[in-house]
């Protein structure tokens, strides 16, 4: 299964809801980088995404994007397959 990383706050309705999307879809391990106690985190975030809100989650190298894109991507069915390493 591929590698996740999510950016992500203490407190965010939405991060909490991403977590539970992709432990649903059988992912163990999610790295939380955490914005709201982590400066340099936050900068790497938005340089990386040029987005400024949480969640931002990465599967593999692949930046799925935040909550509603995840859950796009589940809804037309390219979840799985990304979280397999087959693209």
């Amino acid at each position: 299964m591929s590698k996740v990383m999510m950016y992500s706050r203490q407190v965010c309705p939405y991060c909490d809801r991403a977590e539970a999307l992709l432990r649903s879809r059988g992912v163990d391990q999610i790295e939380k980088i955490m914005v709201d106690t982590n400066t340099q985190g936050r900068d790497e975030m938005m340089s990386r995404t040029g987005r400024r809100t949480v969640p931002q989650i990465y599967i593999g190298d692949t930046h799925v994007g935040g909550f509603d894109d995840l859950a796009a991507l589940d809804r037309a069915g390219g979840l799985r397959t990304l979280l397999n390493g087959i693209s």
